[in-house]
Formats: C-alpha cells, structure tokens, sequence
C-alpha cells in the first residue's frame, strides 16, 4: 500500500506561507472583481463607465461641499468640452444630475447630483461597501499600517511614469543605435 499523504495535508500542517506572487495574484483578482462589479453597477444604472464616474466626482464634491462646474468635471475625467456638454445633457436627460447658478458668479453653472441619484447609488453600492468597511474594521492596528504601507507602495509602483518613461527612451535609443550602426551617413 502506497499512501502518498505529503501534498493532502492531512498527516501534516500545511501552514505554507503567501509569496509576493500569490499577493499579486490576488490582487489582480480583487481587480477584476472590482471591473465586474462597477460593470455591474454600470448596467443596473444604464449608465457607461464616464458617466458613472463623472456622478463619483459630482457626490464626492458634494460632499465635500464644492461645486463642480463643466470645466472642472472636463479636466477630472480628462475628456473634450464638447464631449463633457455631451456627458452633462445625457445625465441631465436621465435625471441623474441638475444645472444650477453657480453661488459666487452669476454667469456660470454648477453641476449638481439630484438626490434621486445619490439614494440610487447608495443603494447600488451601500451594502458592498458596508462588507468592505467590515472586513477591513476586523484588522488590528498593525495589519491595517501593513496594508495601508503595501497599497501606498503599490500605488507607487504603477503610478512612477518617470521610470517607465526613461527605460522606453533607453529602449528606442537603443534601437536607433542599431540601425545607425549599419548606416555609415549616421554618425
């Protein structure tokens, strides 16, 4: 009889510890576990992915207590004037948002979410946010600085365009070098 108990576990503890590729292979999990659910969220608002951006910045701001014009909702989402006019008559149209005077100048606009939304989007989302905030209320204080210390980093990592920026230099000059040198009129 030929037991073979080493990779069930069930002779021994399988207390392997997670490696920086497991950390990473979860984290491009939660990725694409936050992708569906804001495509969820999308479809069930019959919205696309600017527009329900453009409604997070609008109720961020309100509660922040800012006002938001056209132009500020056009450089947040980095989109044309024209395109943002666009993206504003479609929300007004759903009566996702509201045009409002602007409080200190008369001659603009502010853009407001209607309460309609914000209970809307609170619904949608409130209960997934509850589990988040429970799950990470169940860290103790040292895990919670871990984190927070790995998701700044990570954050970091992907946001350093500097670095990304002089290795593709790095690599075109070097593929230039390549070709200059079969060319003798180069140098």
């Amino acid at each position: 009889m030929t037991d073979d108990h080493s990779s069930s576990g069930y002779w021994y503890d399988e207390h392997r510890r997670a490696t920086s590729v497991d950390v990473l292979n979860l984290m491009r999990q939660y990725r694409q576990a936050e992708a569906d659910m804001r495509r969820r969220t999308r479809d069930s608002m019959g919205m696309g992915e600017t527009d329900l951006l453009a409604l997070r910045y609008l109720l961020k701001a309100e509660k922040e207590g800012r006002v938001m014009t056209a132009r500020d909702l056009s450089a947040l989402l980095r989109i044309s004037s024209a395109s943002t006019t666009a993206l504003v008559d479609r929300l007004e149209r759903g009566h996702h948002i509201a045009r409002a005077p602007h409080p200190t100048d008369r001659r603009m606009q502010v853009i407001v979410p209607t309460v309609e939304t914000d209970a809307e989007v609170r619904q949608t989302l409130g209960r997934m946010h509850q589990r988040m905030v429970q799950i990470t209320d169940e860290l103790v204080e040292d895990e919670l600085a871990v984190v927070a210390r790995f998701l700044s980093g990570m954050i970091h990592a992907v946001s350093d365009t500097e670095d990304l920026d002089q290795e593709l230099r790095d690599v075109v000059r070097q593929m230039n070098d390549g070709e200059d040198a079969g060319d003798p009129t180069a140098r």
